[in-house]
Parts: C-alpha cells; structure tokens; sequence
C-alpha cells in the first residue's frame, strides 16, 4: 500500500515538472511570438514636416466656384482657400505659406494618406464609411450642405413645397434621385425628371430651357448658378432634402495635427459669436471679457497645448477674418450669387454653427 501511494506521489511530482517546463516553454515562445510581431513606424508630427518644409501643402476636391477657384492672376481664392490660409497662419505665422492642390474626386485619399498633402480643406460628405474605412479622419462640419432645388426668380416660387408639375434636372446619383422621390411623395406633387450623367450637363440643359428646376447639393446648385449668364436671376430654395456635412479631413495618426485644425476652425466660429473681426481685433486686446482674452491670447495659456503661439488665434482673424467674414468674402452679395447662410448661421441665429468654448 505504502509503495502504490508512493508511485502515485512520484507521478504527481512529474505531472507538476511538466507542467512546469511546459509553462515556461510556452512563455518563451510567446515572447519570441511577440518580438517577431512587426511593429508599425511612428508617425511624423505633421506640424513638425510642415514646419520643416516651410509651407503648408493643402488640398480640395476638384476646384468649385465659391469654395475653390483660380483668378486669371493665377492666385487661388475661395472658402476652402481662405481655411488653409487660418491653417497656414496658426502653424507658420504667415497666410501665404500655402500651397494649394486641386484633387480629383477619386485620389483624394491617397493624396493624404501618403503624406502628400497636409490636409483636405473640403471633401466628400462626412460619413462613417469614410471616417473609419480609409485611414482619415473628418474633423469638424465647416459647411453645412444638403440637396435642394434651383429654380429660376422670374417663377416667383420663393420655396420648395410650391413646386408642382415641374420639369426636374438632376444627376443620376441615387441617393439624391431618392432623396427627390421621397420629397415629392410627401407634397403628393407631379414631377417629371430627367437625368444626366454629369453635373455639368445641368448647366447647360437648364440654360436651354429643357427643366424647370434643378436638384443638386447646394454647393453645386451655387457654382452652378455663378456659371449662368445672369446668375442673380436664380434662386436657391431654401429647403435641403439631405444632410452633407462638408469639412477638413486629415489622416489618422497624429492626434496633435487633429487638434490644431481642429481648433483653429472653432476660434473662427468663436471669433464670430464674440463679435472680434480683422478689423476691431487690435483693440479687443484691451477688452474685460474672459472668453475673448482667452481667444486673443492675452489670458491664459492655449497655445502650448497645441505647440502653437500664444497669440495664433488673433493672427488666423487678423489674417482672414472670422467665420462670417470668411463666408461673406466667398458667398456674400457682392459675388453677385450671394447664399443664404441658413444652416451655416451661428447657433445663436438659428443656424448649427456652434463651437466649444477656449478655456
């Protein structure tokens, strides 16, 4: 009995070395699993490369009148233009240090994620498929889009549910001729549509006369409009039937980098809502208003957080204005197509700008 119970003391001994051996044998190869797993390259800053290079390479989406367009000097202008000048500012201290790129539709991520542009200023709308499939992020909404209607002013139609029995031009996308039929089915209204396959085929067909009306994303309808021989004889009605978040995107990876274009684009919509302008933002410095000293840097410290000057945010509005200035500048009256701001209003006036406070 004695000898049987001693056997079955050995072989619990060795049961438990095994295991021993074997716990430690694993360990190894999980170590040497782990080293050999390849570690993914750090990132550069790209404040740090912009810097470096000594200018900002900043790109959009195919040139749009209104947000990008090339004058005859050769010199870029436009909403898009205007925010990588703020960007250029912030991070160089000079709006010109910018060079600009007009993408096409279908490079525009590539472009980024290679590194050879610093930023897109304005890009197909925000969705989640594109903010998380393809190695970018969208930062903040700048312009509130959406598809709505364009009808000429002479019709004395003023807004979308007046529309009856009209002649309809659109692409053939099916999101936006979705869009249309589920408008029309709730105004139980007749329509007739005719489809084409580019947006530039709008102009024309309209021009001559073949619709009545044209659905398109507001941008487009505006640069569409600014195109026409008398475009203050057109009116943009002022319904959207989607919703087409437009904004900066970057890549993934570089927090730093999301934060200061970020943060930039809320001190031009803070700017707005504090009522500091280019022109009155030298003596705002002597202002008693916490929230404005900490926009201008002249209290408190919001520079270092972002490796920027304590006075970046009071260079960006001295340079192009705040967010109204920005948008007046590029889609006011005196472009002679002037679009209503609606959506893009600040919060305080009905609109959905709206931007977390500096402090």
């Amino acid at each position: 009995m004695a000898l049987v119970m001693g056997g079955a003391a050995r072989a619990v001994s060795l049961h438990k070395s095994i295991l021993r051996h074997f716990g430690a044998g694993l360990a190894a190869l999980m170590f040497v699993a782990a080293a050999l797993v390849p570690v993914a390259p750090a990132v550069a800053a790209t404040l740090d490369d912009v810097r470096t290079r000594g200018h900002l390479v900043c790109a959009t989406v195919d040139a749009l009148p209104g947000f990008a367009q090339m004058g005859e000097n050769g010199l870029w202008s436009g909403f898009d233009v205007d925010f990588c000048r703020a960007i250029a500012t912030a991070v160089l201290g000079d709006p010109d240090l910018v060079q600009f790129r007009a993408l096409s539709g279908k490079a525009r991520f590539a472009h980024l994620q290679t590194g050879a542009v610093d930023l897109l200023a304005r890009d197909a709308e925000w969705t989640l498929t594109r903010d998380s499939l393809y190695g970018v992020h969208f930062v903040a909404t700048s312009f509130y889009d959406g598809q709505a209607f364009l009808v000429p002013e002479s019709s004395g139609i003023v807004s979308a549910f007046e529309l009856k029995d009209v002649r309809l031009c659109m692409v053939d996308n099916p999101d936006q001729v979705t869009a249309v039929e589920n408008f029309f089915f709730q105004t139980q209204s007749a329509y007739s549509l005719t489809l084409y396959e580019a947006t530039e085929d709008l102009g024309v067909a309209y021009a001559a006369g073949l619709c009545d009306a044209v659905s398109a994303p507001a941008s487009w309808l505006n640069a569409m409009r600014r195109g026409l021989s008398d475009p203050a004889t057109q009116r943009i009605l002022p319904e959207r039937l989607s919703k087409r978040p437009l904004g900066p995107v970057v890549r993934e990876g570089d927090d730093e980098w999301f934060n200061i274009v970020k943060w930039v684009l809320y001190a031009l919509i803070n700017a707005e809502e504090l009522g500091v302008t280019s022109v009155n933002v030298d003596p705002m410095l002597d202002t008693k208003n916490t929230a404005i000293k900490h926009l201008l840097g002249v209290e408190g410290d919001f520079g270092t957080p972002l490796r920027l000057k304590p006075s970046w945010a009071r260079d960006v509005i001295h340079a192009v204005g705040n967010y109204g200035e920005i948008y007046a500048r590029n889609f006011g009256s005196q472009t002679g197509v002037a679009l209503p701001r609606g959506l893009n209003s600040l919060w305080t006036k009905g609109g959905l700008l709206y931007a977390p406070p500096i402090r």
